[in-house]
């Protein structure tokens, strides 16, 4: 299956190796994915494969190791050198173990085609300011100064429950989403998820905030909630939502129909799946 349109930028995706884990004490090492993007010539020909011109590389994660993504982020910078259609996000963490790996990754902030920095708290800590100790807090605030000194977006997940839960971004928003630009994958993440997030969502566009999603991961009704919201609200959140594969961890058709498939303009289509990235991490993109 090959994009109808000429032009389509993939905001959320991976690259990189994973060995199997022993996922929830299966009996043997598994890989869920089945496939995976090891090299950037196997991320390029997937883009290839779906016709895709431009895609956001983050390092590939899925297993309980906190070291595992940071071992990556040199094959992200090698990456957006090597073609001027890969924007590269670089892994980071405000989780106080984690500070050593952090504080050596983000020294590579400030490289050609590096336009996000990426995390998340599925394997511990938590976002909600109010719950960050002294060291915690250190680091949240090293990594919002490193997206402010390069203008980056800080890209992050969501979920449906546990530490990720859109609910614990409220006050996350609320205390650093004026200064940069958040991007919160998955649109809250699941059923409660999108409930929870899509509202507030065009709220805080609303109230002068500098918030993004993608829909990677959303479930039947998100997309026509998310559309129906910003109907209501007069196109506030059109310039603000993007297309997101999220491969090798979804499935790219499933996830680009989600969007095509839906009853909205052609100009609001656009946006969605290019004029949006573009604008936000397009620019980064090395000019060759």
């Amino acid at each position: 299956m090959k994009v109808i349109r000429e032009n389509v930028f993939d905001a959320h995706a991976h690259i990189g190796p994973m060995k199997p884990w022993n996922y929830y004490g299966n009996p043997e090492a598994v890989n869920p994915t089945i496939v995976e993007y090891p090299t950037t010539e196997s991320f390029l020909a997937m883009m290839d494969k779906y016709g895709v011109k431009k895609a956001l590389i983050n390092p590939n994660y899925g297993i309980p190791v906190i070291e595992q993504p940071f071992g990556l982020n040199q094959l992200v910078v090698d990456s957006v050198k090597k073609s001027n259609r890969l924007v590269g996000g670089i892994w980071v963490s405000s989780i106080p173990r984690a500070k050593e790996l952090t504080e050596e990754a983000l020294k590579f902030a400030g490289e050609p085609g590096i336009g996000c920095l990426k995390m998340t708290y599925l394997i511990g800590g938590n976002p909600d300011p109010e719950k960050y100790d002294a060291e915690q807090e250190y680091l949240m605030e090293k990594i919002v100064a490193t997206c402010e000194q390069y203008d980056l977006t800080l890209q992050t997940h969501s979920s449906a429950g546990g530490s990720s839960d859109i609910g614990n971004y409220y006050k996350f928003v609320e205390k650093y989403g004026k200064r940069i630009r958040i991007h919160i994958i998955h649109m809250g993440g699941g059923v409660s998820g999108h409930i929870k997030m899509v509202p507030r969502f065009v709220n805080w566009l609303k109230d002068g905030y500098q918030v993004f999603t993608d829909g990677a991961w959303a479930v039947g009704f998100a997309g026509r909630l998310m559309v129906d919201e910003i109907r209501r609200a007069n196109g506030v959140g059109e310039d603000n939502l993007m297309f997101g594969s999220d491969e090798p961890w979804s499935d790219f058709p499933s996830e680009y129909w989600k969007w095509e498939g839906l009853e909205i303009s052609e100009e609001f289509k656009n946006k969605i799946f290019w004029q949006n990235a573009e604008r936000i991490y397009g620019v980064k993109a090395i000019k060759k």
